[in-house]
């Protein structure tokens, strides 16, 4: 089955950095795009940053552009969300995301999630 594993989270500083991770399991994980999402407390959730699944492209939310940078290890089958300069707006809790395709038809897939709260 497939596993999503996030860590990483805790609280922080304006201005200082986390990094997150994702382990993936059940999947043949170089084959797939993975991407991060948030989601605040209110809020929608949304898209933070995707990337390829040979790591060649990346794409970021306007709000991270700069900030945050998305990586993977395929031989780890991991997923990693590099954050500084943390602002207090990107407190949320933190996701990871794939999307497979089975038969024509789209599963996506979810981890727990990981907590990021950034306050003085």
């Amino acid at each position: 089955q497939v596993q999503l594993v996030e860590s990483g989270g805790g609280l922080v500083q304006p201005g200082g950095s986390l990094r997150l991770s994702c382990a993936a399991s059940g999947f043949t994980f170089s084959n797939n795009a993975m991407t991060w999402y948030r989601q605040a407390p209110g809020r929608e959730r949304e898209l933070v940053a995707t990337i390829t699944s040979a790591g060649g492209s990346t794409n970021y939310a306007d709000s991270v552009k700069g900030r945050f940078t998305i990586s993977r290890d395929n031989a780890k089958n991991t997923v990693y969300l590099q954050m500084n300069s943390l602002k207090p707006e990107d407190t949320a809790v933190y996701y990871c995301n794939t999307r497979l395709v089975k038969f024509l038809l789209s599963y996506d897939y979810w981890g727990q999630g990981t907590q990021v709260t950034v306050s003085s």
